[in-house]
């Protein structure tokens, strides 16, 4: 897997999306939709990520590495699922954060497995909150990048709490990740490391509200 991992990779920095079609039809014949964008496309935007940070790679690379994964995503996890779930209300949102793509991967994973959700793109917690309470949302997925945003989601949970909201939320992102305890210091429900976690950690949340 490392070795299609590097040739997706190549394949994403020289904008070689033919290239990329074939690496990806390569893949789905062993894996399903899903878990190609977690083997594949999300390894090699980490690696293209982490030459960024050492310089090895420009910063106009992994915004174009970025695009053109989001449209790959679009296309390879459908929109719509013929088995639609019951379920609460959901709604997914990247918490003061600019980079949207990993909000948008859960999203499309969501999705694609059956269940229904709002994205609300990029917001603040005030915004956030009151998005939240006019939309009736029992689960609220949140996405964070920076450790400051991360931090923020303390806030959010107070502004619940102050207006006596009961709401599941669900935290994810690169912050959790290095410190294991930090979704439960911000007040969270629950922390997924990745896409496909996403759905078993929504599909548990389910179950505890009905």
């Amino acid at each position: 897997m490392e070795k299609i991992i590097l040739s997706f990779e190549e394949a994403l920095l020289s904008l070689d999306r033919l290239r990329i079609k074939e690496l990806i039809e390569q893949a789905t014949k062993n894996d399903t939709n899903i878990q190609v964008v977690e083997k594949l496309v999300v390894p090699a935007l980490e690696k293209i990520g982490a030459g960024w940070q050492n310089g090895d790679i420009a910063l106009s690379q992994v915004y174009m590495s970025g695009r053109i994964c989001e449209e790959l995503i679009d296309e390879i996890l459908p929109a719509k699922s013929p088995d639609r779930k019951s379920q609460p209300k959901m709604a997914i949102a990247a918490l003061d954060d600019y980079h949207l793509l990993g909000k948008r991967i859960v999203y499309s994973v969501l999705r694609s497995s059956g269940f229904e959700l709002q994205d609300y793109g990029r917001q603040n917690s005030e915004s956030m909150v009151k998005k939240a309470i006019e939309d009736e949302i029992r689960i609220l997925l949140v996405s964070t990048l920076m450790l400051p945003s991360a931090l923020a989601i303390k806030d959010l949970r107070n502004q619940f709490n102050e207006k006596q909201v009961s709401i599941k939320i669900v935290v994810g992102g690169a912050p959790f990740l290095f410190d294991s305890n930090l979704w439960k210091e911000v007040g969270a429900d629950a922390m997924g490391k990745n896409a496909s976690e996403s759905v078993v950690l929504v599909s548990k949340i389910m179950g505890d509200l009905s």
